[in-house]
């Protein structure tokens, strides 16, 4: 059975207390910057959840960068999980992952785990920022865990790429959610990809506004805030490059619409092509 894709902070403290509960526990820190790239690493070498692993986005969940295919293409999945399996984290074992805050780097760990076909992962609501709060302690030990076997069973419905969201511009079925901030989306500026703006028929679904009080805001509100997604056939989440719209998808998970797909090249991919480009808020010119 698929778990709750949330786990909190004192239920996590639970586990890590009782031997019986923590022994196919394996818990994976995710924490990065996108401003400072050494950050996830160095704030894991100076303490981490005890026990935790960490995974960066530049090196473990992502793929090298080329002309086409987003600043975060996917990871080799073959690579990916056999790193998992060095690190100790394997089929049998129930996962945790967090950042700093419950954001967008342990969401995308949550997602290519699920992608790799492993349903037992949980995504620390609040992250590490709620595990201390909570009374979480920090260490500094190696994780020891013995190295073991992480079988892929890739979902590739899981993702879809630049030539799907270029045929679904007229399918009227099809949802395009940006997960964006919204001066990004209506292409009032952008720091980051060589165009500004959207995807001709995306409406913005801001993920950090999924928050309430630094965690994952409840069902119903999620629900109400996510509700276009309703009479979609198809929802395809995207963002700048492929990361914080997987905490939109989770968002949409928490909400009741399961099964959105992540186009996860996202803008940055987008932009990189000859493909048409839309400014300002659509669904406040079609409302």
């Amino acid at each position: 059975m698929t778990p709750n894709p949330l786990i909190s902070a004192e239920e996590l403290l639970d586990r890590l207390a009782a031997p019986e509960g923590a022994a196919d526990l394996r818990v994976i820190d995710a924490r990065f910057e996108l401003s400072d790239p050494s950050y996830g690493k160095a704030v894991y070498s100076r303490g981490t959840v005890p026990g935790a692993v960490h995974l960066d986005l530049d090196e473990d969940m992502a793929g090298p960068v080329r002309r086409h295919g987003g600043r975060h293409p996917l990871p080799d999945m073959n690579e990916f999980v056999r790193k998992l399996g060095a690190r100790g984290v394997g089929d049998r074992h129930q996962v945790v992952v967090f950042d700093d805050s419950g954001s967008m780097y342990a969401a995308r760990a949550w997602w290519l785990l699920r992608y790799a076909g492993h349903e037992q992962v949980r995504f620390l609501d609040g992250g590490l920022a709620a595990y201390l709060s909570a009374g979480g302690s920090l260490s500094t030990d190696p994780p020891g865990h013995a190295a073991t076997r992480f079988t892929l069973r890739l979902r590739p419905e899981m993702a879809v790429d630049a030539e799907f969201v270029s045929g679904a511009l007229t399918q009227e079925r099809v949802l395009l959610l940006d997960a964006r901030a919204p001066e990004r989306y209506r292409g009032e500026v952008e720091p980051l990809d060589p165009k500004a703006g959207h995807i001709p028929g995306a409406i913005d679904r801001y993920y950090l506004d999924n928050l309430q009080g630094g965690r994952l805001a409840e069902p119903a509100a999620l629900h109400a805030r996510l509700a276009p997604a309703a009479a979609a056939e198809t929802v395809v989440a995207y963002c700048g490059s492929g990361v914080s719209a997987a905490h939109l998808i989770l968002a949409l998970e928490l909400a009741g619409y399961p099964g959105a797909k992540l186009y996860a090249g996202s803008w940055s991919d987008w932009a990189s092509r000859d493909l048409p480009v839309a400014v300002g808020d659509e669904e406040a010119s079609a409302g």
